[in-house]
């Protein structure tokens, strides 16, 4: 550097070559040094300095004074005029003799003057201070690092295991020290001790709380957390399934939870679809989510007018203009999902729930196992209707059990059906109009928005992509088996099913070679009194050879706990008549007055949850323009053939002998 003008510093390098640069540049630059010279004060660490014993502290300045003075003849704060003492004064004294001369006023070698005079003027007063008192305090004390070191593997085994003490624990490390060093050979700290390092190194862990809380902290990620962002609705929709803390009646007036699966959209946090199940959620209901998604539901009877779409925020003239669905929707977005999250829950990674996604172009993204800040949108947004609806109903459970009240079971008013239309209501009064935290306008970002709202204006942004489904749909939804239609008709876990329809296909190749010939049949896994058949010209609705026999539909579930009656009472439980029979007596023994003991009790349970499935799970209706032809002018390609409804059941003596007895 030769020259220095205002902010202007002319450089010249070896070679000769000069340049002239800004000294902010310049100083501001990686590469730049000092080469020679004094090196630059560094500044005090005054929060370390504030954190110093006082008397570590006094020490320090006091040394402050006296190198001060060896520097410039004066100590600190002296008054105008004082002359520096004789062996100290710069005019008559080297900086080696000042030294000197305070070494041997301070009884210490002269090198120690030098080196603490080096640190002021690097460091300030934190040169001065004695770093053996400023050094970090251990939590643990002098325990030895091997008791240390046992303790934290300990802790981390206690992460999945039952709540224990801490005299437990301490068992545990003794023992894990005598395997590792042998016995004695690594002193162990005091009783009291112990307790305190335990304490100490079990801070925020909850090893001896509760055992749901350890595990959720154990389970937080290391890295950093990150909010999800969508830009668009539609972007990304996460889905998920948790039992509803209320308690809900089936229709045999037995008290149980149900689960709920809801899909929330990020950009706008509207809950596009919510369904209410019987505890025990099947792969079905996880695909039928999106067609509640893509079909909005009509505006029932006894609901506002205020409900509907026409009066909500939303644009719903042009929107109509583009899909006629928002002429029979409420004032819920239809909300066509680009990509979903889902977990490993098996009602997701089923194939049912794929196929469906792949056929309406949907992407599917996985959550990471134990990770449910990947979905981290749907799993907040339980704790909020647990908090604005549920706990506001009859017969609420709350989040935990040390929280539930006295006879919950009792205080149950609400069947299945029912909550689902107050939940349906609920999201659309209040979840839809509700300002949300997170959404905030951009340029007011003070102002929080509501789900509709934040709709509103990024379809206005975004645009509006319409998606139809149709009425075969339902049955593309539902799960698949590869069957054999035989002579005698189409067997399933000892059920047979057969019909006229079945007569040109009966022990023919059904074309797919993959599949060795067998035929595609679709069945509904709650009411397997029919399945449905795909043949290259239609759909062919097959029932129950036996259907005549039972009183009401039952899903797989009330089939399977019929054949272990029959084998418990002796009877061949591949007997489809045999079977059928206790069916029929399981579904009609709900009508005969309370139960009295628990097997009977769990038969009520599996047939209110057979009924309470069946009544919420029926497929969509058809459209309009198709209810008014006449039967005979449908094309059979369109739509499956419903199979008809019997009245009476055929008369069988021997069943109603045994039920007189």
């Amino acid at each position: 550097m030769v020259a220095l003008a205002g902010t202007s510093v002319r450089l010249r390098s070896a070679g000769g070559a000069e340049m002239v640069v800004l000294l902010p540049h310049l100083l501001g630059s990686p590469g730049f040094a000092l080469v020679d010279g004094e090196p630059f004060p560094e500044l005090e660490p005054v929060g370390l300095l504030s954190g110093l014993p006082a008397e570590v502290l006094a020490a320090a300045k006091q040394w402050e004074r006296h190198i001060v003075e060896v520097v410039t003849g004066l100590p600190p704060g002296a008054e105008p005029g004082v002359v520096p003492r004789p062996e100290y004064d710069p005019a008559t004294r080297t900086v080696n003799e000042r030294a000197t001369a305070k070494a041997n006023e301070l009884g210490v070698t002269s090198r120690t003057v030098f080196i603490r005079r080096r640190r002021y003027i690097e460091q300030g007063l934190w040169g001065l201070v004695d770093r053996r008192m400023a050094r970090e305090w251990q939590a643990t004390g002098r325990v030895d690092a091997r008791v240390v070191q046992a303790v934290r593997d300990a802790l981390e085994g206690e992460t999945q295991a039952s709540t224990g003490t801490r005299s437990k624990l301490i068992w545990k490390v003794t023992k894990a020290l005598e395997r590792d060093y042998g016995p004695g050979v690594v002193p162990l700290p005091g009783k009291t001790t112990f307790y305190r390092v335990i304490d100490v190194l079990s801070t925020g862990r909850h090893s001896f709380g509760s055992a749901v809380t350890r595990r959720q902290l154990a389970n937080r990620p290391d890295g950093t957390f990150t909010p999800t962002i969508a830009d668009r609705p539609g972007e990304q929709v996460q889905i998920d399934s948790t039992p509803l803390d209320v308690m809900v009646l089936l229709e045999s007036g037995v008290a149980v939870r149900a689960d709920l699966t809801i899909a929330v959209d990020v950009a706008t946090r509207t809950i596009c679809a919510a369904v209410l199940r019987p505890v025990g959620t099947k792969a079905v209901d996880a695909a039928l989510l999106l067609a509640r998604m893509l079909v909005p539901e009509p505006m029932r009877p006894g609901w506002s007018d205020s409900l509907r779409m026409s009066a909500s925020l939303l644009p719903h003239g042009r929107l109509m203009s583009i899909d006629a669905r928002m002429e029979v929707a409420a004032a819920k977005p239809v909300i066509v999902p680009d990509g979903v999250v889902i977990d490993g829950g098996k009602v997701f990674i089923s194939d049912t729930f794929m196929r469906a996604c792949d056929r309406l172009g949907i992407s599917v993204q996985k959550a990471r196992p134990r990770t449910p800040t990947d979905k981290a949108i749907v799993e907040a947004t339980f704790p909020s209707i647990n908090s604005q609806f549920t706990q506001f109903l009859a017969g609420h459970t709350g989040s935990k059990t040390d929280r539930r009240g006295h006879h919950v079971e009792g205080q149950a008013v609400w069947t299945v059906p029912e909550l689902q239309d107050l939940l349906d209501e609920w999201l659309i009064c209040g979840w839809q109009h509700r300002p949300h935290d997170a959404l905030r306008d951009p340029f007011f970002p003070q102002r929080m928005m509501s789900p509709n709202e934040k709709y509103s204006a990024l379809v206005a942004a975004c645009g509006y992509l319409p998606l139809v489904l149709a009425g075969e749909d339902y049955l593309e939804l539902l799960p698949v088996r590869w069957k054999t239609i035989n002579a005698y008709g189409i067997t399933d876990n000892y059920r047979t099913y057969n019909c006229d329809e079945l007569g040109p296909h009966r022990r023919e190749h059904s074309g797919i070679v993959e599949k060795k010939g067998l035929w595609e049949v679709h069945y509904d896994p709650y009411d397997l009194s029919q399945v449905f058949v795909r043949t290259k010209a239609a759909w062919i609705t097959v029932p129950w050879t036996h259907r005549a026999m039972v009183s009401g539909p039952f899903a797989d579930f009330t089939w399977n706990h019929a054949r272990r009656e029959s084998a418990a009472r002796g009877l061949d439980d591949t007997n489809e008549t045999a079977v059928a029979r206790v069916l029929d007596e399981l579904l009609t023994r709900a009508h005969h007055g309370p139960a009295r003991d628990p097997a009977e009790r769990r038969d009520r349970r599996i047939v209110a949850r057979t009924k309470v499935a069946a009544a919420t799970h029926q497929p969509p209706s058809r459209t309009p323009d198709k209810q008014d032809e006449p039967a005979g002018e449908q094309d059979a390609a369109e739509s499956p053939k419903v199979s008809p409804v019997i009245p009476f059941g055929i008369f069988d003596a021997q069943a109603e002998a045994e039920g007189w007895l």
